[in-house]
This record gives C-alpha cells, sequence and structure tokens, in this order.
C-alpha cells in the first residue's frame, strides 16, 4: 500500500531512536486541496487511533487515516536531503489534477 525508500526509512528509524517513549507507528493523512493537489499530514504517534489501516514497509509500521486510504494507495515516501531543501517527498499516483486546473497540478 505504502512504500518507504532505502532514505526515508533511514530517517524514520532515526527519528523514532530519538524518541523517549514508544512509538506505534507513523501516521499518514492526505486531504485534498483541489487545483492544489494533496496536502499530506505525517508524525510519529504513540498510539494508533480508531479505523487506521496498518501496514509495513522497511520494518517501519505505517498508520493510515481510514479517510486518506484511497488518497495514499501505492505512494512511495523518500526522503530528499540537498543544499536547498531537506525533507520527505510524496510520489503518489493517485494525485491527480482536479477540473479547472489549466492543466497543472502539484501533489
Amino acid at each position: 500500500m505504502i512504500q518507504l525508500t532505502e532514505a526515508a526509512a533511514d530517517a524514520l528509524h532515526s527519528a523514532m531512536a530519538g524518541v523517549s517513549k514508544p512509538v506505534a507507528g507513523l501516521r499518514l493523512m492526505a486531504r485534498s486541496r483541489g487545483c492544489a493537489g494533496l496536502q499530506y499530514e505525517m508524525g510519529l504517534v504513540d498510539l494508533a487511533e480508531t479505523g487506521d489501516v496498518a501496514c509495513e514497509s522497511r520494518g517501519v509500521k505505517i498508520l493510515i487515516d481510514p479517510s486518506s486510504v484511497a488518497l495514499l494507495s501505492g505512494t512511495t515516501i523518500d526522503f530528499i536531503e540537498s543544499e536547498d531543501s531537506t525533507g520527505f517527498s510524496f510520489d503518489n499516483p493517485q494525485a491527480k489534477c482536479g477540473s479547472g486546473c489549466n492543466g497543472s497540478c502539484a501533489s
């Protein structure tokens, strides 16, 4: 369902190791922003929420908000480090332009 690249998994394992309390997993949510594409929310959580859909990639448990499952299906998460920016990126085949976008769409 969700795949992590090696770089993303390494970054998440490092983040989990730096947390003083137990981590249940990485919780993901996605919301449609119309022509602006999708807005992603993610964070380490100590408990799964009711209805979360669980999967695992590269040893990281991923908890997906039930309303986001269809929006996130098939997504690959990468971790990019460059001179310009550092952070997670989402390659999501579900991110599509809505009508009226004039052919442009950001995800």
